[in-house]
């Protein structure tokens, strides 16, 4: 038990007090910790609760570190396993934790702040000219409560907090439902939208990206591809490389998103033929422009070389979209109706998951398979089989 001493403060007032050893930091600096009570006795069960929380692992030193100064140390170790357009958006959503509780003791952040920090966000966190402006959309606030979740799950495994304050908090059920009915996402293309928009496009420039697009491609990846990438001879594609933009200003390279998305597709033969007929295109154009034409090993370029960025694509489809007034819908979106389309005609699981670059079938299915009305026609018509029933069998 350490030396418990009777202190006598200037005020006049006699307290007591004991230092604990509390053993040593990872860099091997001794740690103590000082109880200052009003008793002898509140000094030495103060210090059996300190043993005891020690020998069940729950002990926390008191920290002067704030929720700022936590989010900054979390996030730079976050950082060396995320993609940089990954560690973007992190930064993006825990702007709103950093201006609400930033300034906070990490100790001291309760249940209740995290729940006021939620209210905040859903009504007056968008700033507009440096005003206060309107709340974020649910799904917005639900990134920045799940980056905070997992900040603060981290602190606990550290041993700098006791517990995830943030772990039940939700954003409100009503404010959910209010944003999924006013902000409905547009459906991606039916069938017979996807067969409107290439028909409408077999003789643009940009058909070869776009209906890779429409088989399942991310406009990363469409962005990312190099002609090594194909082999015309086998009919297949590979799966290697993006071209992502940060901010849609800066592109970025880089691997795919997962060892998932590293994969060889088959080549069907409508996207074969758009791509031959690219090449030829390009080798005219290169012919044409003379030294004045970049060379590059990428597939997807102008008319002067420059390789096509994502947001080149996104408004060539947008474009073409309001020219064949057609329905506008994200490019991006052309990988639902890709793989919707898939499912509703019968591919296993598994191949789904593993045409879309998927680890897991069960994302693939829930997040990416959204089957239209039509899609349910085939249903109906099954169930007008079991419940129809003759004349005969009525009477």
């Amino acid at each position: 038990m350490p030396q418990i001493k009777k202190v006598t403060l200037q005020s006049g007032k006699v307290r007591y007090r004991a230092v604990v050893d509390m053993g040593h930091d990872a860099q091997g600096k001794r740690m103590q910790r000082t109880v200052t009570m009003d008793t002898a006795t509140e000094v030495r069960d103060e210090i059996a609760r300190i043993r005891n929380q020690r020998a069940t692992g729950m002990f926390v030193m008191p920290s002067r570190i704030t929720v700022s100064e936590w989010l900054d140390i979390w996030l730079a170790k976050k950082a060396e396993d995320l993609e940089e357009s990954t560690v973007q958006g992190y930064k993006n959503a825990l702007v709103h934790v950093h201006s609400y509780l930033g300034y906070m003791r990490l100790q001291e952040l309760t249940e209740e702040h995290v729940e006021s920090m939620v209210a905040w966000l859903l009504v007056g966190a968008r700033r507009r000219g440096g005003q206060a402006g309107t709340g974020l959309r649910p799904s917005t606030a639900q990134g920045v409560l799940s980056r905070l979740k997992e900040a603060l799950g981290r602190a606990v495994v550290r041993k700098l907090v006791h517990a995830n304050v943030a772990e039940y908090v939700k954003i409100p059920r009503r404010a959910r439902k209010e944003d999924k009915r006013t902000n409905k996402r547009p459906a991606p293309w039916n069938v017979v939208e996807v067969k409107d928009f290439l028909l409408g496009i077999k003789d643009e420039r940009l058909f070869a990206p776009l209906i890779l697009s429409l088989m399942g491609l991310r406009p990363a990846e469409v962005a990312g591809l190099r002609w090594e990438d194909i082999d015309f001879d086998a009919e297949t594609l590979v799966i290697a490389n993006t071209r992502t933009m940060i901010g849609n200003a800066r592109v970025l390279e880089k691997n795919t998103k997962t060892e998932a998305g590293e994969r060889t597709l088959p080549l069907p033969l409508p996207v074969k033929q758009a791509m031959l007929a690219f090449q030829v295109t390009q080798e005219a154009e290169q012919m044409s422009m003379g030294v004045r034409y970049q060379r590059s090993d990428y597939m997807f370029v102008d008319h002067l070389g420059q390789p096509l960025t994502t947001r080149h694509l996104r408004e060539a489809a947008y474009s073409l979209q309001r020219k064949l007034e057609l329905r506008k819908v994200r490019l991006y979106d052309a990988r639902h109706s890709c793989l919707t389309f898939l499912a509703v005609n019968g591919v296993p699981d598994v191949v789904l998951a593993a045409w879309a670059g998927h680890a897991n079938a069960n994302f693939t299915k829930r997040v990416y398979v959204r089957p239209s009305p039509e899609d349910l026609r085939v249903a109906s018509d099954h169930l007008a089989s079991l419940l129809g029933f003759s004349e005969g069998e009525a009477a």
